[in-house]
């Protein structure tokens, strides 16, 4: 039976077999902690890998709220850590969330984002990443708001801990990606904390804007379940157009 951890980090898989080892890894790398994968019934290799390389693997009902929750109510640590298997949490990076807590006024918090591109990407792809990443540290240094792609954590204490509000009636993803909020009926519990420490995120690179967009949708009325619908569209791609093929002199 596993000690109590001081730190659980959760990550909620869905067909992950290639970055859920990646993400496990920095993990160990970051830090003292436990690690549960809470799988939403994935058809791949991910659950041969958490087997491996997880604490401890549970198979929850598909989508990513009730998959946080049921890696929350399995959860031994007093930190619960949101991670997306996509992201990778940087080395050390254990310590230096526990320092950003020592404050008992602070609920919990996030990391610092870096949006690594793919490899072969070109210098636009490049480029936009880094003012997306630099947009999204920004937002978060200046109002205390935070994504999933920050590997957001809490208190495991804190009231509504483990009741991640539920995705749309439809089944499907939570519109702002899941993202680490106690359950409706939680009290302000405290300021959040950003980590001065970048984390890698390797998501899509589109989703930044697209993510931008729903939230401004999301202010001036849009309902949630609508959000949900535009966010399961294929984002756009972050690509330069291709050139127009010149004309003939002739105009054909």
């Amino acid at each position: 039976m596993l000690e109590p951890a001081v730190i659980t980090v959760i990550i909620p898989t869905l067909d992950e077999e290639e970055a859920l080892p990646a993400a496990i890894r920095s993990c160990r790398e970051a830090g003292p902690c436990e690690v549960i994968v809470a799988d939403g019934g994935s058809r791949d290799g991910t659950l041969d890998a958490a087997r491996e390389l997880a604490d401890r693997w549970i198979v929850a009902p598909r989508g990513r709220a009730p998959q946080m929750n049921a890696g929350a109510g399995a959860a031994c640590g007093e930190v619960l850590l949101f991670l997306h298997a996509d992201t990778l949490l940087p080395p050390g990076g254990i310590p230096k969330l526990l320092s950003a807590l020592r404050d008992s006024r602070v609920a919990g918090g996030a990391f610092r984002v870096s949006l690594v591109p793919s490899p072969g990407a070109g210098s636009y792809v490049r480029a936009m990443l880094a003012l997306t990443g630099r947009m999204i540290n920004l937002r978060s240094a200046l109002t205390r708001s935070y994504t999933g792609d920050q590997a957001i954590f809490l208190r495991a204490d804190v009231p509504g801990t483990g009741r991640v509000p539920r995705d749309p009636p439809d089944g499907g993803r939570g519109a702002v990606e899941g993202d680490a909020e106690a359950g409706e009926d939680r009290p302000p519990a405290g300021p959040g904390q950003d980590v001065r420490a970048p984390l890698g995120s390797v998501g899509p690179p589109s989703d930044g804007p697209r993510m931008w967009r729903l939230r401004l949708g999301y202010l001036l009325g849009m309902s949630p379940e609508r959000c949900a619908e535009v966010y399961r569209r294929a984002p756009f791609p972050l690509t330069r157009r291709p050139g127009r093929a010149p004309r003939s002199a002739g105009g054909e």
